[in-house]
């Protein structure tokens, strides 16, 4: 079937996704607020720590994926073996995949968390059993929602998104213009910070890089631009997109200098500096409204990250990089087999929150961190691709065309290559594992997660070089 005819049987399922949800469904991918305390601490300096890593690489990430989405579907696989060829496609389309099936225990351990926060009970954050079936529960009904096939996930996603990431950064602005009209107190988090940062130690470049990784995921949920009422139009998907993640990174983030103190808890640092406004004005029941949204936030962020990696990853099987049982799709013609191995995979490493209760938010913390040299990794791929296909004139002649394309893929390497070089440096605070092995052990993590791509793909070349030999030595003896 040509891509015309499955645009226009797509088309007469009524499945399309509208510029509006695609939108939406982007902003939450790359944006959140879960994060932001960990910046509202520097008050001032977290302006400049924002725009480096956003002009370095989510610039450069948001125009070449632009230009790679208009001209091939089926994202960053289609992209990579496009430029490079079906191996290294492949192994990028993995390093995006594996990176997420570690993240997703450690997302939703927080959705467990700030859920119980919103309704009063605290002591279950302590509780590996009811962090292990929220888990649980949360990832097989997004699998399900995915399972459905059409746009139900993006409905959901854009809805829960929505919900839980855009009406309350929109929330928070208010909250602090009136917080700021009614001469409430400046908490010296902002008013005693500097503007520029202190980049002659370590930490100070560690916190840019740290910001590069936040703002990953422009090329996510390209995998879906050809499901769009009008697929050109994702450019400007990734322009609202673009502005979007900035102003809710940006604002919200003094805002909460405003209110917060140095010393507040990073983990409960959003819905706390909620209840603190709020409060001041005298309506402390919606702190734990809003905290339910910012969990319905994360939840969208988990639906719309499951859907574009593991599509991503079947077209690969459907290119015959993978055994057959990760071509396995359902009636609704969504990938089945890959979506049950992803709940299999997030179900037994649930289980290590019951194993070990005290320990594994460390373990996962630590595996993320690892994870994250393959993400950056799959990002110099699909850079390297546009500058290949840039050169063979095969991008940038109809849609959308990025401009000065070969100096923001460059920009976008460097970025990449500085962030994988600072994954094998410990955090600030870690004491989980000396100093001096960290780097060993994350390289022992990384190529663990990433030996399965090699050896995946031989084997199935294998497999297929056995079939066609098979095949000849059957015609050879007729």
């Amino acid at each position: 079937m040509s891509s015309s005819e499955r645009y226009i049987l797509v088309k007469s399922q009524k499945t399309l996704i509208s510029v509006s949800q695609m939108s939406i469904m982007t902003i939450i991918t790359i944006a959140g607020l879960r994060g932001l305390p960990a910046m509202a601490i520097l008050g001032w300096q977290s302006i400049i720590l924002y725009l480096i890593p956003a002009v370095m690489f989510f610039v450069p990430t948001a125009l070449v994926s632009a230009e790679l989405g208009a001209t091939y579907e089926g994202g960053v696989y289609e992209w990579v073996k496009e430029g490079l060829g079906q191996r290294f496609g492949f192994i990028a389309v993995w390093m995006q995949w594996i990176h997420n099936v570690v993240w997703y225990p450690a997302q939703l351990a927080f959705v467990a968390a700030a859920g119980a926060a919103a309704f009063g009970f605290n002591h279950l954050s302590d509780s590996g059993v009811y962090i292990m079936i929220v888990i649980v529960v949360v990832f097989w009904w997004a699998i399900w929602l995915t399972l459905r096939g059409g746009n139900l996930f993006a409905k959901v996603a854009s809805g829960a998104g929505l919900i839980g990431t855009i009406i309350p950064a929109c929330l928070l602005l208010i909250l602090g213009v009136a917080w700021l009209a009614t001469g409430q107190h400046i908490s010296s988090t902002l008013t005693q910070s500097s503007v520029i940062p202190n980049f002659t130690n370590i930490a100070g470049i560690a916190l840019v890089v740290q910001n590069v990784l936040a703002f990953g995921g422009m090329e996510v949920n390209a995998v879906h631009a050809q499901h769009m009422e009008q697929p050109k139009r994702y450019t400007h998907v990734v322009g609202v997109a673009f502005v979007s993640a900035l102003a809710i990174f940006i604002v919200p983030t003094l805002i909460l200098a405003m209110v917060l103190p140095k010393n507040v808890n990073l983990s409960d640092g959003t819905v706390r500096a909620f209840e603190t406004m709020f409060s001041a004005f005298h309506l402390g029941f919606m702190g734990n409204i809003v905290g339910l949204a910012i969990v319905f936030g994360a939840i969208a962020s988990i639906i719309s990250w499951i859907s574009g990696p593991s599509r991503g990853l079947f077209n690969a099987a459907e290119d015959g990089c993978l055994p057959d049982y990760f071509k396995k799709t359902n009636k609704h013609g969504a990938q089945s087999g890959i979506l049950f191995l992803m709940g299999i995979i997030v179900t037994v490493l649930a289980c290590l929150y019951i194993v070990f209760p005290k320990s594994v938010s460390m373990v996962f913390s630590l595996l993320i961190g690892m994870a994250v040299a393959l993400y950056v990794m799959m990002y110099i791929l699909m850079f390297v691709a546009s500058i290949n296909l840039r050169r063979l004139h095969k991008t940038g002649n109809h849609g959308y065309r990025a401009p000065a394309l070969y100096v923001m893929a460059g920009m976008g390497i460097v970025a990449c290559l500085c962030a994988f070089v600072m994954t094998f440096v410990p955090a600030a605070g870690q004491t989980g594992i000396p100093t001096t092995w960290y780097p060993v052990i994350a390289g022992v993590v990384v190529v663990a997660l990433a030996i399965p791509s090699l050896m995946l793909y031989r084997g199935n070349r294998s497999d297929s070089k056995r079939q066609l030999s098979n095949a000849a030595d059957v015609r050879d003896a007729q």
